[in-house]
């Protein structure tokens, strides 16, 4: 196989990378459910991807032609299942986002900042004042 006819396998692995990369390597939570965000378009194209073959035609049978081409030729479907799953994942996957950001909005009002770091030294400040009342 030549190198162009892996180009979408190539995008897939730039993606997974720089969504891992903002996942683990930024503090700002926004940040970081975007990274998200773009590691899961990464599996999505991946699986569309592979569920598609090469001269393959939708699984649709008209007539009698239970695969069966004319000249009695067999006929090559491809399977829709990676396709519908990954539509799936797409819903779920936007559910998940306005969910993150929702509870990114309530840590801002909460804590005053979507800074990770800034975060754990107020939760830890917090439970110091607390330790310290018992």
């Amino acid at each position: 196989m030549e190198v162009l006819g892996l180009f979408n396998y190539w995008v897939v692995i730039f993606l997974m990378m720089v969504g891992f990369y903002a996942l683990i390597s930024r503090g700002n939570l926004v940040k970081k459910v975007i990274g998200l965000n773009i590691f899961q378009t990464s599996v999505i194209i991946f699986y569309v991807s592979t569920g598609k073959i090469a001269g393959g035609t939708a699984p649709i049978l008209i007539g009698d032609d239970h695969g069966v081409a004319e000249a009695g030729a067999e006929v090559l479907y491809s399977n829709p299942l990676p396709h519908v799953l990954m539509l799936t994942a797409i819903v779920v996957g936007v559910a998940t986002m306005a969910m993150a950001l929702a509870l990114v909005v309530r840590i801002r009002e909460t804590y005053g900042t979507v800074e990770d770091d800034e975060i754990q030294e107020q939760v830890l400040a917090d439970e110091a004042v607390e330790g310290a009342r018992a």
